[in-house]
């Protein structure tokens, strides 16, 4: 079975705290829109298809119980549209990198200004009916494009002459593009998991994923969950990985996610996903990015216009974890209510940590949606048609 970060029923939400894994499941309540813009900005929900589903439906969910605090004036479908809207605007600041996020928030400010236009004013709920409605068609969707994505992108890698020589092929990957970053299987994890059950998968190399280690704690965490044939590696490792391994194990392609496509195909990812493209051109190795339409931002010309969070500097200085009790025959045991901090950098550190790096469209071989895989034409992509489709 796999892994469901979100849990919702109307009326509800939950999200599985991702700060949490791997060693403790634990399900946090999304009452309102407060709520989920802290889970987004602290990290508890992330993976941009997953950040706009969470801020969807914790808006949805705080309609439904009629929990939006309106002030008692609020009654009109001027002052439900604005007061909406001005949510929407709020929760889109809890991640701008995601352009996921920004354009589920446009969306639903469509549906809600159409939905006003066409109400009286003593019809205020249809208005909010209307929001709720097109919030759950979001989460519905987002896992059948996200398995659209992985199908394509699997038959995309086995139709590469390398993998062709083999029965099965390896990939490599980077933080986590599965079912905690998403509604429900994964872009870059859902390709991975497609492989794996047609039965072409050798094995999925994924890297650490530092600063905050998304590929070890969360990408292993689901891959062990799935019992995917898969293995560890530090990102320092990546190009020795290709160069010692990628014969033997017939890594075929690294595969991604991405928080934004622009127009020209520059890729705004996890950082440290730029240096993957690199090392892929280096090596021959195939370098494909699976992420939704709803990624690629057709407005942003290229990746120059891109804003890059950057984080707190404690995430490359300090690291969180349960008190390893004791290490015997390669068994750790650990103990999952002794939670401490610990500094691995020295007093004083002074550190620079952008939460992603940009690639550029010249290093990626093919971009993979929920309608299929582009490539380049005459050294471009044209990802105008992939909403032609």
């Amino acid at each position: 079975m796999v892994l469901q970060a979100v849990r919702y029923t109307r009326g509800s939400l939950q999200i599985l705290d991702q700060l949490q894994l791997p060693h403790n499941e634990i399900y946090r309540d999304i009452q309102h829109v407060e709520d989920a813009w802290y889970a987004i900005k602290e990290m508890r929900v992330r993976g941009a298809p997953a950040i706009a589903i969470v801020a969807a439906l914790s808006l949805a969910v705080e309609l439904s119980n009629n929990r939006n605090r309106l002030s008692s004036d609020a009654q009109t479908n001027e002052a439900k549209l604005k007061t909406i809207v001005q949510k929407l605007r709020y929760l889109v600041t809890s991640r701008p990198t995601a352009v996921n996020l920004a354009d589920a928030a446009r969306k639903l400010e469509k549906v809600v200004q159409d939905a006003a236009a066409t109400s009286r004013d003593s019809e205020t709920r249809s208005i909010e009916e209307s929001y709720i409605a097109a919030a759950e068609v979001m989460l519905i969707d987002d896992v059948h494009d996200n398995e659209m994505i992985g199908s394509h992108g699997s038959k995309w890698i086995l139709s590469l002459p390398q993998a062709a020589k083999h029965k099965k092929v390896s990939v490599l990957t980077h933080c986590n593009t599965g079912s905690l970053a998403t509604a429900g299987y994964g872009t870059a994890l859902g390709v991975v998991r497609s492989l794996n059950q047609s039965s072409s998968l050798k094995c999925a190399y994924y890297t650490e994923t530092r600063p905050y280690n998304q590929g070890s704690r969360l990408t292993g965490y689901e891959l062990i969950h799935d019992q995917i044939p898969a293995t560890l590696i530090t990102d320092s490792m990546a190009g020795a990985l290709l160069r010692l391994k990628g014969e033997a194990d017939n890594i075929a392609a690294i595969v991604v996610g991405a928080d934004r496509v622009a127009a020209n195909g520059d890729t705004a990812n996890k950082i440290g996903t730029y240096t993957l493209a690199v090392l892929a051109r280096q090596h021959g190795v195939k370098f494909l990015v699976a992420a939704p339409r709803t990624t690629i931002d057709l407005d942003t010309i290229s990746g120059d216009d891109i804003v890059i969070e950057e984080r707190p500097a404690k995430e490359m200085t300090v690291i969180r974890g349960p008190k390893v009790k004791d290490i015997y025959g390669g068994k750790v045991e650990i103990d999952v209510n002794n939670v401490e901090t610990v500094s691995i950098a020295a007093i004083g550190t002074q550190a620079w940590n952008p939460a992603f790096d940009v690639t550029p469209a010249e290093l990626i071989d093919g971009i993979v949606t929920e309608v299929g895989v582009f490539e380049k034409e005459d050294g471009r992509f044209s990802l105008r048609k992939a909403f032609c489709v």
